[in-house]
């Protein structure tokens, strides 16, 4: 295994491991104001410090990997539930009018970011994480369906593409029991990706207030509030935007390590 795979792999269960803990256990309650000891630096009772409120950093960080990990992970859900078929089906259909109006739809959806989708989002039904969600994995459709696609079309040449069309297997059958287990490996190490940056675009859409509401701490959210406080407080900027750094550094070493280790090319190459 590659130092990257277990580099990333060991930043990457901390985080997970820390979100999980959450539900059961934190040093304290995340939502409990505390006011005389407010902005406290980080210490012995208080391993991360307070914030301006009195609440522990520590139970915060921990409860924000929650809420940051539960909507990038069902956010790419969305996108390879939907991008892969539509990109399976477009590469089955090549040229013809289905595969048009999927990649322009595509296209289409590539021209508004992830946080224009979430306003627009939430000017009809209000900020929230669900929204978050709904924003970020509307983003991740084309992008799965593209890299799908890309990959299965390289695919339909292959001989035992056509052995499989001589026997009379049709394309939707080839493409579940053919291209899909193909491409597998590559969807994996994309997902890892949209991941890190779910993680990104969740803690963007709470800076600006579109993503998980108060009380529930969000990373970003986080860092929205320490932007006045940082010159006395450095801590509450400090913590969580190491936590993101962290957290998408593990990510995207996880999904490197991964491509290496998945790829038999990458691993010859460097035997």
């Amino acid at each position: 295994m590659s130092r990257n795979l277990i580099l990333g792999a060991a930043l990457s269960s901390l985080v997970l491991l820390a979100a999980l803990v959450s539900f059961v256990w934190t040093p304290y309650d995340y939502a409990a104001l505390d006011i005389p000891n407010k902005l406290q630096p980080p210490n012995v009772r208080h391993w991360f410090g307070t914030d301006h409120f009195g609440r522990d950093m520590f139970s915060m960080i921990m409860v924000g990997a929650r809420t940051s990990i539960a909507v990038a992970l069902v956010a790419v859900g969305i996108g390879m539930a939907l991008g892969v078929p539509l990109g399976l089906t477009a590469a089955a259909r090549k040229g013809s009018w289905l595969d048009e109006v999927i990649m322009r739809g595509n296209d289409l959806v590539f021209a508004f970011p992830s946080l224009v989708i979430a306003i627009l989002i939430t000017a009809v039904f209000g900020a929230g994480a669900i929204n978050a969600i709904i924003a970020i994995g509307i983003f991740n459709i084309p992008v799965f369906a593209r890299i799908t696609r890309g990959a299965a079309l390289s695919l339909w040449e292959r001989e035992f593409i056509l052995a499989a069309r001589v026997s009379g297997k049709g394309a939707a059958r080839i493409s579940a029991e053919h291209i899909l287990p193909n491409v597998a490996n590559l969807l994996i190490v994309q997902g890892t990706i949209q991941f890190s940056l779910g993680i990104l675009a969740e803690a963007g859409l709470s800076y600006v207030g579109l993503g998980a509401q108060p009380p529930t701490p969000s990373w970003g959210r986080m860092l929205a509030d320490a932007q006045t406080m940082v010159s006395f407080a450095p801590h509450l900027a400090l913590i969580p935007g190491l936590a993101i750094i962290v957290t998408v550094l593990g990510l995207n070493l996880l999904g490197d390590g991964l491509r290496d280790w998945l790829d038999p090319r990458i691993r010859v190459a460097r035997a």
